[in-house]
């Protein structure tokens, strides 16, 4: 592929895929279930959680800068099945987000132009009245940042990284204009919690949406083969951005709670608490300001999961796991264009759905990224050895650290308790009902597509999905088997 992004573009990549339109919608529903205090604490501990997987992450896209990220690293650390299986659920998590980033705009519009937007109703969905202007601009939406991707990572990677300046300057735009004005005052952030809510109760509720609020990090080593620097500087581009999403984050929460009372704000039952507290203290300008912000949100978020979406789809096609149509790169752009294609094809469906039946959709899939979190830091895991261990002559740079070992067991331990809090009943961010029949529809679709894969699959060795993969014969340290292996053969010769 074309090795045209730069390091700023790739920050804005994981930058602008973390905030989307949570960041500016969500705030008064984040301040109901923590109040300031849990809801500022829960994001600053979730950033750190991330940070500890984002180790793992830098140390495997260095290793290994090839498209796929996620499902590289789960066929490196653990075989094909596990391999088909994360880029499977990956690619549910990153279609769904593209369909979401789209419905979004939508409602921005809906919410600012009503009389407008509310016109042509068609019919109503999970009690959401859908209209035909907002399935027009969400189409419009997806064909454009389709077009934009296919005609290559530059002019996407520059598209992207100037929408998050302007998302940037909106933000602090807001901050300054609200903490600055002589009708707010810090007072309107008391009490710190929700009432009859322990702090460790308020924390844990907001951190159980980390791995929701920072999708979009994980987005860099899908692009990793298209870097035009070294894949040694990913791990500070990506803390950098979860770094950079926190502050975000905080500045709206800061900027609605100070604003006026938010116990009040957050049980008015208002469609868009973000904007009553905001123009209520800067008027027609906030209004302005949001929509700035929601636009370039939505789009980094659009064009960023376009990107990721569409290179796990050439990866798995790549390994054959899907028919190998989807490896083929344009021939003048040098892109992933029926990955793209695909994904496009497959969210057109989404706006004629509604939005509050694809939610049920999309909050699923933060177990697909979930799980990718952990096949990553398992990997990690497994390559990483401890620094008094004696060195394998073939050791990969960097592999011997007791203390990287240590995180990348932690970052395994935080994915699976984060999946926890997904999955178990009546934890603070367990599924719903509907999401939960929707993820056992994706795993009964993805066991009946592997077995109708199976055959050919058996037709490729290891080696030859290695190659195709990773573009090379992996390194010896990482063939785990053959080297568990070959102990066990030492043993039996020395017996």
């Amino acid at each position: 592929m074309a090795k045209t992004l730069k390091p700023h573009w790739v920050f804005a990549i994981a930058l602008g895929s973390a905030i989307g339109w949570g960041a500016f919608i969500l705030p008064t529903d984040w301040l109901s279930t923590g109040g300031p205090l849990g809801t500022l604490s829960g994001f600053a501990i979730g950033a750190g959680l991330m940070i500890i997987i984002a180790i793992s992450y830098g140390f495997l896209i260095r290793t290994f800068p090839v498209s796929g990220g996620e499902l590289a690293y789960a066929l490196i650390g653990y075989g094909r099945i596990h391999s088909f299986f994360a880029g499977w659920f990956l690619t549910l998590g990153y279609i769904c987000i593209v369909a979401l980033n789209a419905s979004a705009l939508a409602l921005l519009f809906r919410k600012i132009m009503p009389s407008v937007i509310e016109q042509g109703y068609l019919y109503t969905v999970a009690g959401w009245d859908v209209y035909l202007p907002e399935i027009l601009i969400s189409t419009t939406a997806l064909v454009v940042f389709a077009f934009l991707n296919i005609r290559g990572t530059a002019l996407s990677g520059r598209i992207q990284f100037w929408a998050c300046v302007l998302m940037i300057l909106a933000v602090i735009a807001i901050f300054i204009s609200v903490v600055a004005s002589p009708d707010t005052h810090f007072t309107n952030m008391s009490p710190a919690l929700p009432d009859g809510v322990s702090p460790v109760a308020a924390i844990i509720a907001i951190v159980a949406i980390a791995p929701w609020a920072f999708i979009g990090f994980d987005n860099v080593p899908q692009a990793a083969e298209e870097f035009d620097f070294s894949p040694s500087k990913a791990l500070r581009l990506i803390i950098l951005a979860i770094v950079a999403a926190t502050a975000l984050y905080m500045a709206m929460l800061v900027s609605v709670s100070v604003a006026e009372p938010w116990q009040a704000l957050a049980n008015s039952g208002s469609a868009w608490g973000t904007a009553d507290a905001v123009t209520g203290v800067i008027g027609g300008s906030g209004l302005l300001l949001l929509a700035i912000a929601i636009t370039m949100g939505v789009s980094t978020g659009l064009n960023g999961f376009y990107v990721s979406a569409s290179r796990v789809l050439m990866a798995m096609g790549r390994a054959e796991m899907i028919p190998p149509v989807f490896s083929r790169l344009h021939h003048k752009y040098k892109t992933p264009y029926v990955g793209i294609i695909a994904v496009l094809l497959v969210c057109l469906i989404s706006p004629w759905f509604g939005r509050a039946a694809l939610t049920w959709v999309v909050d699923m899939s933060s177990i697909g990224v979930t799980i990718a979190y952990l096949y990553t830091c398992l990997c990690a895991f497994r390559i990483f050895r401890p620094t008094h261990e004696a060195r394998d002559p073939e050791a990969l740079p960097g592999m011997y650290s007791t203390s990287k070992k240590v995180l990348s067991a932690i970052g395994a331990v935080v994915a699976l308790i984060f999946m926890l809090l997904l999955l178990v009943p009546g934890s603070p961010g367990a599924l719903g009902k509907e999401s939960l029949i929707a993820l056992a529809a994706w795993i009964v679709i993805g066991i009946i597509f592997f077995l109708s894969r199976i055959r050919h699959n058996r037709e490729l060795t290891d080696v030859q999905v290695d190659r195709l993969v990773l573009g090379d014969v992996r390194p010896a340290v990482t063939r785990f088997h053959e080297r568990a292996q070959m102990r066990k053969d030492g043993q039996v010769h020395r017996e």
